[in-house]
């Protein structure tokens, strides 16, 4: 995922998210899979991509400069996904750099629908935000755009290192959700996958490799997705951090 810059008006927040760290990172050991393993590749859905207005270069400091890895959201090449859900889930890798503010952005259009910052701890990886009550609601149809920046010390967020994104809320549609009521829990992901709905598919992955880190269909499944995106370095990265507002 290119990082690009971006010029968003700070605003004042009354306080900083709630960070609720995991015990310890989840990391993964890929063995040789079998023909057993399920199929886990990702149909981008047949929809117009947006257009990314964002352009130019990023600035980049000698704290950026040192590390060998780079922010990078978890979404398709496009850079475009689907949820079914009012208020998703989004996730990026962080590499271990010393990132102290990070900040998330919502757009419709030109217009900000929500901001807020984070303080992240040292320890980094695959990180993950829902969007809190206090946040409006994704409405159907329309394509929202998205910025993560970060930034160190007195650095302005603005001014670091920042990726993009877009995320569209659809209906879904009757055979769909009768596909999803009546299917296992355990291959929920791979509808998600098939039927094209991004957000959807990512977050049940990662909640399943949780839930539990062993199992090898599971890390099967998530391999095979991020390698079919185009991220088959991060398919061993930990997943270390969920972020949340305090409403």
């Amino acid at each position: 995922m290119t990082a690009v810059p971006i010029s968003v008006t700070v605003l004042v927040i009354s306080s900083l998210p709630r960070i609720v760290i995991a015990e310890s990172p989840v990391a993964l050991k890929f063995p040789r899979f079998q023909s057993w393993q399920i199929s886990q590749k990702f149909i981008p859905p047949n929809r117009n991509a947006p257009q990314t207005t964002a352009g130019g270069a990023t600035r980049r400091g000698s704290w950026y400069l040192e590390s060998k890895e780079t922010l990078t959201a978890l979404m398709p090449l496009n850079k475009s996904g689907l949820t079914l859900a009012e208020r998703p889930t989004f996730y990026w890798f962080i590499p271990q750099i010393p990132v102290e503010t990070a900040r998330f952005s919502l757009l419709d259009g030109d217009d900000i629908v929500y901001e807020t910052t984070f303080k992240l701890p040292k320890q980094l990886g695959i990180i993950g935000f829902t969007l809190p009550s206090k946040a409006p609601s994704l409405k159907v149809g329309k394509k929202y755009h998205w910025y993560m920046s970060i930034a160190h010390g007195s650095e302005e967020v603005g001014e670091g290192i920042t990726v993009d994104g877009w995320v569209e809320r659809i209906e879904p549609t009757t055979d769909l959700s009768k596909q999803l009521a009546r299917t296992n829990p355990k291959q929920l992901s791979q509808v998600y996958a098939a039927s094209g709905i991004w957000y959807e598919v990512l977050h049940t992955l990662v909640q399943q490799r949780l839930s539990d880190p062993s199992d090898r269909t599971v890390i099967a499944n998530w391999q095979e997705l991020l390698e079919s995106v185009g991220l088959k370095n991060l398919v061993s990265k930990p997943l270390s951090r969920y972020l949340e507002s305090q409403d």
